[in-house]
């Protein structure tokens, strides 16, 4: 059964299948490119994890660490709900990475060492890409391999597949790049937020000292004063040490994850080179197609 007939006939279920397989598009939501997370979900996830962190603090009423995230003000809500996005944003692109992965173990290319890819080859080598791929588009290695074998097979210029490898290699490596420009922006916002609430905290505190000495001159009748004001000067540097302990966790995540990332680029790369561009032949047959080269351009010259 061709690979068309499998997808006339709704049976088609190939081992790499972005529909089935990526975490946005399972739970119904609006997918980003490759590894890059959408829009939707990360915000979803957040909301649930940061109302379920609320909830957690439930059994902690009164004491200090349930005091610190509620009776703050809003920053602390504020700094929860970042911090949750980043985490989820983060742990989506986790998955897709892993996903991405995948590609590499699938066998695309022909292991046989007498086989080289040419123009005549290639339509071979890309029915076996969409006999295991539901759609090359959404798979970084898969994408790269179905460009560079498209321009072979239609333009028929072996030199320009290695061009076009490269050439993509560099384009996911900026797109990797900017996916990573939300979860930068929010690790900049968070400690923002932190020093926002210390000095909201400042204000109130020295606001309360102003009408403390307005109302009251006598010594015994400000001290108890000036403990109370000393206190909420000590609470309102809590935002910005939530903040900055939520920034610097948020910040070491975020460099592992790039760094697999990273690594995965590599591994694409090594394995377009050994895969494909060591296969890359004029002719399926190298000794053969140099000699009747030869045979033609003696004969050339000969006329």
């Amino acid at each position: 059964m061709t690979t068309t007939a499998a997808h006339d006939e709704g049976s088609f279920d190939p081992p790499l299948c972005f529909a089935r397989m990526d975490i946005e598009k399972r739970m119904g939501f609006p997918a980003g490119r490759f590894t890059q997370p959408g829009p939707l979900l990360s915000l979803v996830l957040a909301g649930l994890l940061a109302v379920g962190f609320y909830a957690a603090l439930i059994p902690l009423e009164g004491r200090w660490f349930w005091e610190t995230f509620t009776q703050r003000g809003w920053v602390p809500y504020a700094t929860v709900f970042f911090s949750a996005w980043a985490l989820m944003i983060l742990l989506i692109k986790a998955l897709k990475i892993r996903l991405q992965r995948r590609a590499r173990k699938l066998d695309i290319v022909p292991d046989d060492p007498d086989f080289f890819l040419s123009p005549s080859t290639v339509d071979r080598v890309l029915d076996r890409l969409h006999e295991q791929v539901d759609d090359p588009r959404h798979f970084m290695l898969a994408n790269r391999l179905q460009l560079a074998l498209a321009n072979l097979r239609n333009m028929g210029r072996v030199g320009d597949v290695d061009d076009v490898l490269q050439s993509q290699a560099e384009a996911d490596e900026g797109m990797v790049e900017s996916s990573y420009t939300v979860v930068r922006g929010l690790i900049w916002a968070i400690p923002v937020l932190g020093f926002i609430g210390t000095v909201l905290g400042l204000t109130q505190a020295i606001g309360s000292f102003g009408d403390i000495l307005a109302e009251s001159t006598e010594s015994e009748a400000l001290r108890p004063a000036l403990q109370s004001v000393t206190g909420g000067l000590a609470t309102a540097f809590e935002t910005t040490l939530q903040a900055l302990v939520a920034a610097v966790f948020i910040h070491l995540l975020l460099t592992m994850i790039k760094r697999n990332e990273e690594r995965m680029l590599d591994e694409f790369q090594d394995w377009c080179q050994r895969r494909v561009v060591t296969r890359l032949r004029l002719r399926d047959s190298g000794s053969g197609g140099a000699g009747m080269m030869r045979g033609d351009r003696d004969e050339s010259q000969a006329t």
